[in-house]
């Protein structure tokens, strides 16, 4: 049986939503912007509230996603995961994943990319370290390979430019507690042993050099 609109009234606490009373009784609340073409007298359906219920759902869940995604960008799994996280079902976050894709919000590739570029320049770390990262996101791996071919160098190059931001923080140490922190350093940022161990004393020497001094020489327990 069809009921009528009797009143729309724009709620106190929360100004972007509407309640709908039907038959002079509230019924449901929903957005503006679905309450938008509703009007006082029209006639709804038990099929057209049961619509316009969903179209709510898809709203809030819509701007929702919308401010996750203005903290940062995110993968397509991060906002789904966080969607349904918040109570969202099934039918309503693959609604709104389509319609971010659609709008050009959403996107594996051009995430990946981001985050690749964004950790080259800002925290080097190696390439293996990247993938993971990304691949911890939901990102696919073919994906990520096209991120990392892309916007990522070698991991000398990323290691180096690590090693020369992390350096800061070893001023006036002496060799052996050097060598010791910035080894550990770039280990935990997923570089093999191969390129941190000639690589800490190649900085270690260009540090000197650049102070005026003479380069360290090494005895056979520091070259260990």
């Amino acid at each position: 049986m069809d009921r009528t609109i009797t009143a729309l009234k724009v709620q106190k606490r929360n100004p972007d939503r509407v309640n709908v009373y039907l038959d002079g009784e509230f019924a449901f609340g929903v957005s503006r912007i679905v309450a938008a073409w509703l009007k006082v007298g029209q006639e709804l359906s038990d099929q057209k509230i049961l619509s316009l219920q969903r179209e709510d759902a898809e709203e809030v869940a819509f701007q929702n996603a919308l401010k996750v995604l203005s903290y940062r960008p995110r993968s397509i799994f991060e906002v789904q995961k966080k969607l349904k996280d918040n109570g969202f079902d099934e039918t309503v976050v693959h609604s709104v994943l389509e319609r971010l894709k659609q709008n050009g919000l959403l996107e594996d590739q051009s995430f990946a990319q981001t985050w690749v570029e964004n950790r080259t320049v800002f925290h080097p770390r190696s390439r293996k370290l990247m993938a993971l990262e990304l691949r911890q996101k939901g990102v696919p791996d073919e994906v990520v390979q096209n991120a990392l071919a892309a916007g990522a160098t070698d991991d000398e190059t990323l290691a180096y430019q690590s090693a020369i931001q992390y350096t800061r923080r070893l001023k006036g140490l002496e060799w052996t507690e050097f060598r010791k922190k910035l080894s550990a350093y770039l280990l935990r940022r997923g570089f093999s042993f191969e390129t941190v161990s000639p690589l800490v004393r190649r900085v270690w020497d260009e540090l000197q050099q650049s102070a005026g001094d003479e380069p360290h020489s090494f005895s056979e327990d520091d070259k260990r």
